[in-house]
């Protein structure tokens, strides 16, 4: 007959009695065998003493797995341990699928980051296995990191994803991810561009002598008018374009977008010369990061000479938005334009400039009576 106990680690653990069970100290089984090649080694015999160790520390799965053991008489497998190269392979593989996961190609960059983050620090720190991450190990994992708070808060979503990968498949426990705690944010509010500004970030494309100006100002003026992120500008297929009507899926979503150009940027794109005759603004041959990158300097380039101090190319699509809401449209319909998912997304970022909430705060303070305060 077997039987479970708590082996108790005296550094660590307050308890000392086998028959307590209170604490989370991993779980063994004594005993005789009732039935023959048990328990991880053929050659054990019917009614032979053991002492070994179950590799679990909840109370109900163990005794399951004793019943099916002593009274079943099933044979238990040999539990092998994944490695993080494993690990990495068959999540990545996954990810990657079509039949899968199939994410975003900037999505598996990011995870395959991340690992390559993870590979290097479990080198570090002489871990070989995926078991073999404490919740210590994690901390100190995430203290290496070099993001800002928003970017280091969706990182953790991602390694909180990836444990969840590794508990489904019984490879550990528990997602020791989950004991992180988010990094504070501190909301920065949507600042769209001024009139003032804009005139000046047109004018300073149009005149500068660093680029190919005609090109500067078309992609300026496409993120302004179109609301489109500067990824989805860079790779711009000239298909997406028929007259002044713009078609195509968000790289970052995969949402399809419908936007009606006004006449003057639908002819500032079909005159661009480009290099590549797919896209308008991308030759073809690089990896797209590496040329948005190339376009991010472009137009930091570009708000240096228009004495912009501030300037960010996604406070463009930040403009588009606002000046819609502000003009009185939905905030549904901004969803729809800007390629959102929800229109939670939306307004969480504009709920400010939405026109028909503003308009109702500005009614109801009408109904308050304010007189003037008397000498």
């Amino acid at each position: 007959m077997l039987t479970t106990y708590r082996r108790h680690n005296r550094a660590k653990c307050r308890f000392t009695s086998r028959s307590d069970y209170r604490c989370k100290c991993p779980i063994w089984v004594t005993g005789t065998t009732r039935h023959a090649g048990l328990l991880f080694d053929q050659n054990v015999g019917t009614g032979q003493f053991l002492r070994i160790p179950t590799r679990l520390r909840d109370w109900n799965r163990v005794q399951e797995l004793v019943r099916r053991w002593d009274i079943d008489g099933e044979h238990p497998k040999k539990k092998t341990k994944t490695t993080v190269a494993e690990w990495k392979e068959l999540f990545m593989k996954d990810a990657e699928s079509a039949s899968g996961r199939n994410l975003k190609t900037e999505t598996l960059r990011k995870y395959k980051h991340l690992f390559s983050q993870l590979e290097t620090f479990a080198q570090n720190k002489g871990i070989v296995t995926v078991d073999g991450f404490r919740v210590e190990d994690l901390t100190e994992f995430r203290s290496t990191w070099k993001d800002g708070p928003l970017s280091s808060s969706k990182k953790l979503e991602r390694l909180r994803s990836i444990y969840r990968f590794a508990v489904d498949r019984d490879w550990v426990e528990k997602n020791h991810a989950l004991k992180l705690k988010r990094p504070k944010i501190t909301d920065s509010p949507t600042l769209p561009y001024s009139d003032e500004q804009m005139t000046a970030i047109f004018k300073a494309a149009k005149e500068s002598k660093r680029f190919a100006a005609h090109a500067v100002y078309a992609f300026i003026l496409t993120m302004r008018y179109s609301g489109l992120r500067i990824s989805d500008v860079t790779a711009l297929a000239k298909v997406s374009l028929t007259g002044d009507r713009l078609r195509l899926y968000t790289a970052k979503t995969g949402e399809h977008v419908s936007i009606r150009l006004p006449d003057f940027v639908a002819t500032a794109l079909q005159s661009v010369k480009s290099t590549n005759p797919k896209y308008f603004f991308w030759t073809g041959h690089s990896k797209l990061p590496a040329a948005v990158s190339v376009w991010r300097k472009r137009i930091a380039k570009i708000f240096e000479d228009a004495k912009i101090a501030d300037g960010h190319p996604h406070r463009f699509r930040d403009t588009f938005a606002c000046s819609l809401l502000e003009a009185g449209v939905s905030l549904q319909d901004v969803s729809i334009l800007l390629g959102h998912r929800s229109t939670k997304v939306t307004e969480r970022h504009y709920a400010p400039w939405v026109k028909s909430r503003q308009d109702s705060l500005d009614k109801a303070l009408a109904k308050v009576k304010i007189e003037e305060p008397q000498e």
